[in-house]
């Protein structure tokens, strides 16, 4: 199982790399998409949504919102460009910045629950209407913030955050496999462990510094970095977590089998998905204080 997640991954993260760096905004955001719908139709399964037909509809329930998002922030650059603006485009889209605040709480009380509750989590009975609700909402914000990521803060921020994920869950794996004693959630995922988290923790902060040192970012804003990236990186740990009670909750495994050694979409982008309005939120913040 380990090689064959080793082989997988090792064919997909050269792509992810090339398509974060090369591929204009406009492809790069239609490729986040067609990600995100498959893994949305694997959240189907999860939620229980056996109907083809509602499965499709549960897709277009994403795809307009996203047209709407991606077709306006092309036509605020437009305008900008059309009227000569000199301030930056980002300071044009504050209705959609906006949209952050609802993933980021949304996140930050699944951490809080899980924390404290994770056995009564799984006893919850909740309607497919709210389930399949869940899924559309946190993964549109999780397309939407990756693209903005990528679009106002160029390539480079949005591969440091795709390697911050990455380094933690690695870091969180090796660490929890060698000191691992403590379980972070027995109920929930047997396999994580509080020394995987720290260590996870601990791979965030690393990053942060060897990026403020790659850039020169003075001490506040290297401040600002680490701790934003250790907060992404907790994030993440529950955001996985989340998906395992949904697998739980179901029955299975893993949300799929696309991936050999991985499972499905989900079960590798489910930190990503919880991670993304949150990193998205606090770049926008560190940029606002310093401009």
């Amino acid at each position: 199982m380990l090689l064959q997640r080793i082989i997988t991954a090792s064919i997909l993260v050269p792509l992810v790399v090339l398509a974060v760096l090369k591929l204009p905004t406009e492809y790069f955001s239609l490729l986040i998409a067609l990600i995100t719908l498959l893994a949305a139709w694997e959240w189907t399964n999860l939620a229980s949504i056996h109907s083809i037909a509602k499965r499709v509809l549960f897709l277009f329930g994403l795809i307009i919102p996203m047209l709407f998002i991606h077709f306006w922030t092309q036509f605020l650059e437009i305008i900008a460009q059309s009227i000569e603006m000199e301030t930056d485009i980002r300071e044009y889209s504050g209705a959609l910045e906006w949209l952050v605040i609802a993933p980021v709480l949304f996140w930050v009380l699944v951490m809080i629950i899980l924390r404290n509750a994770p056995a009564g989590v799984l006893k919850l009975d909740l309607k497919t209407c709210y389930k399949g609700f869940m899924g559309w909402f946190v993964l549109l914000a999780a397309w939407m913030f990756l693209t903005r990521l990528r679009t106002f803060y160029g390539a480079e921020m949005a591969l440091y955050f795709l390697i911050l994920i990455w380094a933690a869950d690695i870091c969180a794996y090796f660490v929890g496999k060698k000191y691992g004693t403590t379980k972070l959630a027995i109920e929930i995922s047997p396999g994580k462990t509080v020394a995987g988290m720290y260590g996870a923790l601990a791979a965030g902060a690393v990053c942060a510094l060897v990026l403020s040192l790659i850039y020169g970012f003075n001490f506040l804003v290297a401040s600002d970095f680490v701790l934003l990236s250790i907060l992404t990186v907790l994030i993440s740990i529950y955001g996985d977590l989340f998906f395992s009670v949904a697998k739980r909750l179901r029955g299975v495994k893993d949300s799929g089998s696309l991936l050999p050694g991985h499972g499905g979409i989900l079960d590798r982008i489910d930190s990503v998905v919880a991670a993304a309005p949150f990193f998205y939120a606090g770049v926008f913040l560190i940029y606002r204080s310093v401009a």
